[in-house]
Formats: structure tokens, sequence, C-alpha cells
């Protein structure tokens, strides 16, 4: 049973933390009387968003005393139980005469939490609870929760918010041109390293990121799923950096990695990349015009974060550049986002806006920029297509008479 009074200790020191905090606003916002489920990648920015939100009500006029703010990765705590749960409520309510506005942190720990986040819904108070496995979204836990919480997806910085973070202004033309040095300067860190937040704080960047990705690894892939073959899953992710841009079958996951000296079977392959997406690392993307079985067993996978995809390229730049448009892209639309393969391959179509893009390094080379024209221009006649983009590395120009624009990296997602 967890100890009353470290937890009340705990809920004391979060307050004058939380209170204390300084950030800047990220494009994240929480509508009034609903709860929340808060998931995403460790180090997204979850955390930071309960604080966001934290701010919010105490402009409102609330007073500190109301929050409740509870980490479950505190070292402190040891293993919790779900009746746990209730000693937390308890020891605040030993504090404070006043019902509290619950911020639950990293939540998914306590086996069973989804029955005490049901509960205090069910008695009106207001809750927000974060995870960082995406199995918080399953179906069970959703019964369970029984539709009293909408879940917020949390990714790492958008460019626009990176550029922000460090006090780089962009809210007009005259303000893009006036810090044109230092968004090119900030577009080329964010580009290698990625959107984390704490990224771009760090001297040594990389060193940082693989940090993280080794907790990622070890906490939520390896001990989480209780994985006994960590080389052969830590292989299969270097295999899938590798292949980031190429749509890739489970069959042919198992064949090259088993080739590289560990055998593995296309059973145990589905089950890894499933821990992957569950773990917020992996974004698959299927072939919009493939069967449905085929949609599933063949598709691309992109890592959510560029800093941990860099982590395994030799010659990164343009697997990179298609990673920071997938990622964007799967932000902003979801499952909705497809790339097209038949005869003809376009990187990623939205079929909502009726949009096809290609991603190119460079279209100096008019080999290059023919076919990724043409690809455009094909996949107009199998599919309906108003817009057709190439996003490249550092060139904007109207591609005359085929009704084509290509856009630069840093101006397309400044345009977003």
């Amino acid at each position: 049973m967890a100890n009353k009074e470290l937890c009340k200790r705990i809920i004391a020191e979060n307050q004058q933390f939380v209170k204390g905090i300084s950030f800047f606003e990220r494009d994240y916002s929480f509508d009034e009387g609903l709860n929340y489920v808060v998931v995403g990648l460790r180090r997204a920015g979850k955390s930071y968003l309960l604080y966001q939100q934290i701010h919010h009500f105490l402009k409102a006029g609330h007073d500190i005393d109301e929050i409740l703010y509870f980490n479950f990765e505190d070292d402190r705590l040891g293993e919790m139980s779900l009746a746990d749960l209730d000693v937390v409520k308890t020891a605040y309510e030993e504090m404070f005469a006043v019902k509290p506005i619950f911020f639950l942190d990293e939540i998914q720990i306590v086996d069973g939490w989804e029955k005490f986040a049901r509960r205090l819904a069910d008695r009106g108070y207001r809750v927000y609870v974060t995870g960082s496995n995406a199995k918080m979204l399953s179906s069970e836990i959703a019964t369970t929760l029984g539709g009293r919480y909408s879940v917020m997806e949390v990714y790492p910085l958008t460019f626009k918010e990176y550029l922000r973070s460090d006090g780089i202004e962009i809210n007009s033309p005259d303000a893009i041109y006036r810090n044109d040095i230092e968004i090119s300067r900030g577009l080329v860190q964010y580009f290698q390293y990625g959107g984390l937040p704490e990224v771009r704080e760090r001297q040594d960047k990389r060193a940082w990121t693989s940090g993280l990705f080794n907790k990622i690894f070890f906490g939520d892939l390896v001990s989480r799923y209780q994985v006994r073959n960590d080389y052969a899953l830590k292989l299969l992710i270097r295999k899938l950096a590798e292949s980031v841009k190429q749509p890739i079958s489970y069959n042919r996951m198992s064949t090259i990695v088993s080739t590289a000296g560990k055998k593995i079977s296309t059973d145990t392959v589905i089950s890894y990349v499933e821990y992957m997406k569950e773990s917020w690392l992996l974004l698959p993307i299927e072939n919009i015009c493939s069967k449905l079985v085929d949609r599933v067993s063949n598709r691309k996978y992109y890592f959510i974060d560029n800093g941990i995809l860099n982590l395994f390229l030799a010659d990164p730049e343009t697997s990179l550049l298609e990673n920071m448009v997938a990622v964007q892209l799967y932000k902003r639309f979801g499952d909705n986002v497809f790339f097209y393969k038949d005869n003809v391959e376009v990187d990623f179509y939205i079929p909502d806006r009726q949009t096809a893009i290609q991603v190119c390094y460079s279209l100096r080379d008019s080999d290059t920029l023919q076919r990724e024209t043409d690809a455009l221009l094909k996949i107009g006649n199998r599919l309906p297509v108003n817009e057709k983009i190439i996003i490249t590395r550092d060139e904007s120009r109207t591609i005359d008479d085929v009704g084509v624009t290509a856009v630069s990296l840093r101006d397309w997602l400044l345009s977003l």
C-alpha cells in the first residue's frame, strides 16, 4: 500500500513546482467540461501540456490548492496498485477542503487505472491523464471509460512551435523576413535532431536522443512486452529505419533480420511492429490501391521523430526529408494519409483533400523533375487529384503547364 504521508509530500511539492514553471504555449487546447486521455511518445511533451492547462486554470481564477498533479514515474513511489490511487485521492482530501482537478501523469504504470478514472468522471471530477502506451486507447479501456474521456494525441514540436520555443516570431510575413537567418538555422537543427522539446536545450543532442531511445527500447518495449529476443528487435528497428521510404512486408522483415544473423519468425515480427506502434515509435502508412489484406501486411513505416530516425542512418538526408513530411501529414490527417503504388509510385495521397505529394530532395536534375511530375500526373488518371505538390529540401517553384507546385520544406512547414 502506498505511503499516504509520502503522497501528501509529493502533492505539495508538485503544486509548487508546477506553479513556478515557465513555458511557451503549444498549439493544443482543451475543451471546457471534458476529461482527457493525453497519449504520445515518451518525452513528446505530454506533461508539458498538463502544466499548460494548469496555468490556464490558474489564470481563470482557480487556486493552486485545487490542483492535484501526480506523476506516477516518481522514483519514490515504487510499484503502485489500483488501490493506491485511492490513497493519493485520500491524501489530497486530508490536505485541502476543496474539490481537486486531477492531473495524473504516466498513469498507465498502474494496472487497472481506467477503472479509477471512470469512477472519478462518474463523480463529476475534472480529470486529465497521460500515458506513453497506445494500449491506453484499446477497445477494452475505451469500454471501461465509457465515452467519458476525449483523446488527445501529442506529437513532437512542429517547426512553428520549435521556433516559438526559441523566441523566434513568425506570425507575419514581415516577422519571417526579419528572422530569416534564425529560421534557416533552426530548420537545420530541427531537420537533423527532431522536435522533441528537450532536445533543443541539449548541447549533445545526438547523445541525449540516444539515451532517450534506450529508455524507450528497454522500458517501453523490452520490459513492458517481455521481449526475449531484444537483439532481433533492435535489428528490426535498424532495418525499418534503413527502409523508411519503401513499403516493406512482414515476410521481408523476417527474412532481412534472419539473414543478418538472428532467426525470427513472421509472427514475431508482427508482434514487434505492433509493440513499436503501441509505444508511439512508428507510424504506419498503407497503400490506398492495395487489397485490404495487403494494406496491413505491406506498409511504409515512418519514425515519429527525425532525431530518433537519424540515430540509425549513415546517409540520412533523403530519408529525413520524407520522414519529416510523413509525420506532419500523419499529425494532421491520421489514418487518412496513404501512399500510392501500382505501376507508378506517389509518396503520399490524402483523399479528403484530393492531394498528391511527392518528396524529392532536389529537382535540379531534369530527369528527376520529369520522373516526379510524371508520377503526379499519372495518379490523376486513377484517383481524384486537385492539388499536386513536390516537397523539396530547398527549392520552391511552379512547374509550368502541368499544374504541379514545388515547395521547399521550410516554406511548407511554415504554411501548416
